[in-house]
């Protein structure tokens, strides 16, 4: 854990100026993949928020014969919560660095909180990274138990091991699902880009359309660059994304602190604002997701029943 982190007058001695470019040269940041492909559900206005999700279906009956009697059913529900967890994060920074520096620091600095609150909350979803307790299962632990991991050379290639009767997308389907889009590591590109289907033509393909440039059997694919898919940890994760759902219960919220302590876990102080002449941006958003997983007519049971499933490496 980080307690004494600030943006020192080395680290932002590039913003300070000197005679060179005004120019600041740096990536556009990344921010959520899930969050693009999941389905977002409106602002909650409390900590906890209760969706009644569909258990049981109703069953038909035919009769037998001219007096037969009618069999009764029934639909059947059960809770399932989205509970917002809090992200946040402190940047330090001494005032002195602020007046020398010739750029908008502040400027720089928010957008890479986004990222990094992107990424944050992208890592917690797929494979639990420093998850709050109250949040559902994350994709990894939830597919492997489900029985939907596939092992990169399970199959002939990988084609087979993705689009095969025992690959990954298989999985899914077998459960009730149609895949609508993947989240896949950058290492993955080069495996797939020489893939072929059985009549020879590329399943890689390059799309115009959407927000996405690539398309894995006609559903969106994502190359998140945000550092979140671990490719030591999955190679491609591929689901019914609208089943994913999650909410904000506040959206990220700034204030420049002049007057605070920053303490360490042990509850020692690391700066003094005041005293130190220093500030902290202090960010914070609150937000939680769930996964409903309701009944279907594929799959009634529902701890075997999941709409997700991963290529993950050998």
């Amino acid at each position: 854990m980080a307690f004494n982190s600030q943006i020192t007058r080395t680290k932002a001695e590039a913003l300070i100026p000197e005679e060179i470019s005004r120019g600041i040269i740096q990536e556009v940041p990344q921010q959520s993949a899930v969050m693009r492909m999941a389905r977002r559900l409106p602002p909650i206005s409390r900590q906890k928020l209760r969706m009644p999700v569909l258990s049981g279906l109703i069953t038909a009956y035919f009769l037998d014969g001219d007096t037969g009697r009618k069999q009764t059913s029934e639909l059947q529900w059960q809770n399932k919560y989205i509970e917002a967890a809090e992200l946040a994060v402190l940047v330090p920074i001494p005032e002195a660095v602020l007046d020398d520096a010739d750029y908008d620091i502040w400027a720089e600095v928010r957008p890479r909180i986004v990222e990094a609150f992107g990424r944050a909350f992208d890592q917690a979803v797929l494979y639990g990274t420093n998850a709050p307790s109250v949040w559902p299962t994350n994709l990894l632990t939830a597919a492997t138990t489900a029985g939907h991991a596939v092992t990169l050379g399970t199959g002939t290639d990988i084609y087979e091991d993705v689009m095969g009767m025992n690959g990954v997308l298989s999985k899914i389907e077998e459960d009730g699902y149609m895949v609508t889009g993947h989240i896949a590591s950058l290492p993955l590109r080069a495996k797939l880009r020489g893939l072929r289907d059985t009549a020879g033509n590329p399943i890689f393909v390059y799309s115009v359309q959407g927000a996405t440039q690539y398309e894995l059997d006609g559903v969106p694919l994502e190359f998140p660059r945000n550092g979140a898919v671990d490719p030591a940890e999955s190679l491609l994760i591929s689901g019914d994304w609208n089943s994913l759902v999650y909410s904000m219960r506040q959206d990220i919220t700034y204030k420049v602190l002049d007057q605070a302590v920053i303490q360490d876990n042990t509850g020692a102080i690391v700066y003094n604002l005041a005293q130190q002449d220093m500030v902290a941006l202090r960010a914070v958003m609150r937000l939680g997701w769930q996964l409903p997983n309701p009944i279907n007519n594929i799959n009634a049971t529902e701890a075997t029943r999941y709409p997700f499933g991963l290529l993950i490496p050998a």
